[in-house]
């Protein structure tokens, strides 16, 4: 039978994909990218783009349609023989790139034809590709020697399967845990709605009654609503002991083998010794040679700054909760009671709930009414295609046209469930790029974990939740709206790490608009958009904890920033003494000594934000002075809308991002809006990030 992997095909086959096919597919497209790159560099004298370069982007697209929906299908449909056949494929790919960038002849082809005078005729995302390369092939070892060389390539597979095993914890570990009940008494105070999921869950695993998991939903609903103090803190310590050698499975046994702290300090060590490998003083600066920011220094400072500034509010916040808290019988507030306890001093204060809110934002209208946001926004309009090759039931797929042409195509997986990694992101599947035989369009994997529809009632979605969504539709625009063709800098392809979440947190903002709320929901019985008075309600408590949750996030950048910038080979500190630094620092809320937080930080250990969770704030400050224009000038304002799609979204990485801002603004970040946006406004706020 012929492999599907090695076919050539517009979109996945994933129907006919095997485990078993995996392995050999990879093998064989990197013996042929081997042998294409020998031939292309055999005689090779002047080196053109033609000769050299779109060979290679062709023969790396080959590879990349076969391993992208593998690696989705890793994420979205685990099994054990698919994780076996993904662990070994990726050890070949961690092998083959390593190679691919230590390759000393094709670095001097490179160099050659970026010194020669071609050069200056090629585009601008043609010269960037380059550019890119260039700084890639020395961040890779190209210029070690040859026992350096050789550790580096074993320090890079050794951390891939780190980062693979540690992913494989979380999940594992996460779905060890469940907790089963014969009735509802025991879980009073949650809503019809995750009753309803937690039976749900129950005839899925055949058993009677009511099952919680620590699938986000479940555990969510649980934190938040559960009056049962005693289950609260059972649900809370196996959430947090997650992938620890504290952490129990549903028996009450240890689940000690998904612990990640030896993964953790192995991985530490070795990102070190690759920085310096590099020439670098530690991980820190290695992650900053690709990205906006300058210097370790400079992101400390920018982090430490917005915490100085945040942190009275945070206690502002905190001492109100308390006592709040206080007033109805907790006089010792705990870690897992203070969602519970934030949750209805936000009813009391403001008189709406996330509960009240999800029967206006139906999962259908929600999608719907992001669509027509994007399309006033950017001319585009989102089709709903019924016929495609999917993977599970609850996938669905749409194409994006626009003037009446099709411009690219996305996946979308919107549901919770077993055998699916937690979290929400945006992959791509296939990369706008000019082949041969025409224009490849982008395609886009776009993945969440909401509450499933339920009997008849549907998909109900908290807003924090519709925000997500728009958060990831903002990735996929920035991805599937690029109109650079060249592979290596078109969509998210090439943007520095500290920008790429401008065009994603940029998004969330229509969810908040009382011109966008209408055509986001609609009572799910109904029909009825979300009245004036919960949106009134939606916006006075839109800052309600903004400071906690402002430093909760500074916390998270600073112990990832720290743990890499200050790495001591010598006397290595565990994550947990560096997280307790940082928490001595900026946190208002201590949590208890077992929260073993960093061994499920799934986005530092396995998720390409080392030494970059900063980004998010970062990028934060971009997008909401990006968006200050839009308040200016009109949240629906077209030609605002088409300003922001022709400078951000459709130029991908072909420029420094600090270009494309300002091409955008007029002007270089400030991080007014960010504050304003937050709740929190010192008085000197005028300061300009510098980048």
């Amino acid at each position: 039978m012929t492999n599907p992997l090695l076919a050539a095909h517009t979109l996945p086959p994933f129907s006919s994909i095997r485990a078993e096919q995996v392995e050999p597919a990879v093998r064989q497209l990197i013996d042929d990218g081997r042998a294409q790159l020998k031939s292309l560099l055999e005689g090779l004298s002047v080196p053109t783009w033609n000769n050299l370069i779109a060979p290679i982007e062709d023969q790396g697209d080959k590879l990349d349609q076969a391993w992208a929906p593998v690696s989705h299908l890793n994420s979205v449909a685990n099994s054990d023989e698919l994780r076996k056949a993904y662990t070994e494929s990726i050890a070949l790919l961690t092998d083959y790139s390593t190679e691919f960038s230590q390759n000393e002849a094709l670095y001097q082809a490179y160099q050659q034809l970026a010194d020669s005078s071609e050069f200056a005729q090629l585009s601008q995302a043609q010269q960037q590709t380059i550019s890119n390369a260039l700084r890639d092939f020395r961040l890779g070892g190209v210029a070690l020697n040859d026992a350096d060389k050789k550790r580096f390539g074993e320090i890079q597979k050794r951390l891939s399967e780190l980062s693979t095993q540690f992913s494989n914890n979380v999940l594992d570990a996460t779905q060890a845990w469940y907790k089963q009940f014969d009735n509802a008494d025991a879980l009073a105070g949650l809503p019809e709605s995750a009753l309803a999921q937690a039976a749900q869950a129950a005839a899925q695993k055949n058993l009677p009654g009511y099952v919680v998991t620590l699938d986000f939903p479940s555990y969510y609903a649980v934190i938040m609503y559960a009056d049962n103090r005693a289950l609260r803190e059972e649900i809370y310590t196996a959430y947090v002991t997650r992938a620890s050698a504290a952490g129990k499975k549903a028996d009450g046994s240890s689940a000690a083998e998904f612990d990640n702290s030896a993964l953790i300090a192995e991985t530490l060590a070795l990102r070190h010794e690759l920085a310096q490998l590099l020439g670098f003083a530690n991980y820190a600066e290695r992650s900053l040679a690709s990205k906006m920011a300058e210097s370790p220094a400079q992101v400390l400072q920018f982090l430490n700054e917005l915490a100085q500034k945040s942190k009275p509010f945070a206690e502002r916040d905190y001492a109100e909760l308390c006592a709040f808290a206080a007033a109805q019988g907790c006089v010792d507030l705990q870690s897992w009671d203070s969602t519970y306890y934030s949750e209805k001093l936000r009813v009391e204060k403001y008189s709406v709930s996330q509960e009240e809110l999800r029967p206006y934002f139906p999962a259908e209208k929600v999608i719907s009414g992001m669509f027509e946001v994007v399309q006033r926004l950017f001319g585009i309009q989102v089709q709903q295609i019924a016929e495609f090759d999917t993977y599970h039931p609850d996938v669905r797929f749409f194409h994006i046209e626009k003037n009446g042409k099709q411009v690219a195509s996305f996946y979308l997986d919107l549901f919770a469930r077993d055998k699916k990694k937690g979290g929400a992101w945006m992959a791509d599947c296939r990369v706008r790029r000019k082949t041969s035989t025409g224009l490849q369009l982008p395609v886009a994997f776009l993945t969440c974990n909401f509450t499933p529809p339920v009997g008849e009632t549907p998909s109900l979605l908290t807003h924090d939740e519709v925000t997500t969504l728009f958060h990831e539709f903002g990735h996929g625009l920035h991805h599937m709206l690029t109109q650079i063709d060249v592979a290596a800098v078109s969509g998210i392809n090439g943007v520095a790490w500290d920008a790429v979440e401008l065009p994603s947190q940029f998004m969330e903002n229509w969810c908040w608009e009382s011109e966008a709320i209408p055509l986001i929901s609609g009572h799910y019985q109904t029909g009825e958009p979300l009245p004036q008075r919960l949106l009134d309600k939606m916006l006075a408590a839109k800052n309600f904890q903004s400071g906690l949750q402002m430093i909760r996030q500074l916390e998270f950048s600073l112990f990832d920033f720290r743990l890499h910038a200050e790495y001591n080979t010598a006397a290595p500190k565990s994550a947990q003494q560096v997280l307790n630094e940082v928490r001595d620092l900026v946190a208002v809320i201590r949590p208890p000594v077992f929260n073993r937080f960093e061994n499920s930080f799934s986005h530092i250990f396995a998720g390409g934000y080392a030494a970059g969770y900063y980004s998010y704030k970062w990028a934060e400050v971009l997008s909401a002075d990006a968006y200050s224009r839009f308040e200016e000038e009109g949240i629906f304002n077209a030609q605002t809308g088409a300003s922001f799609l022709q400078e951000i979204l459709q130029q991908g990485g072909s420029r420094a991002p600090m270009e494309l801002f300002k091409n955008f603004r007029g002007r270089e970040p400030q991080i007014d809006a960010l504050l304003r946006h937050s709740g929190i406004a010192p008085a000197n706020t005028s300061a300009e990030v510098a980048a």
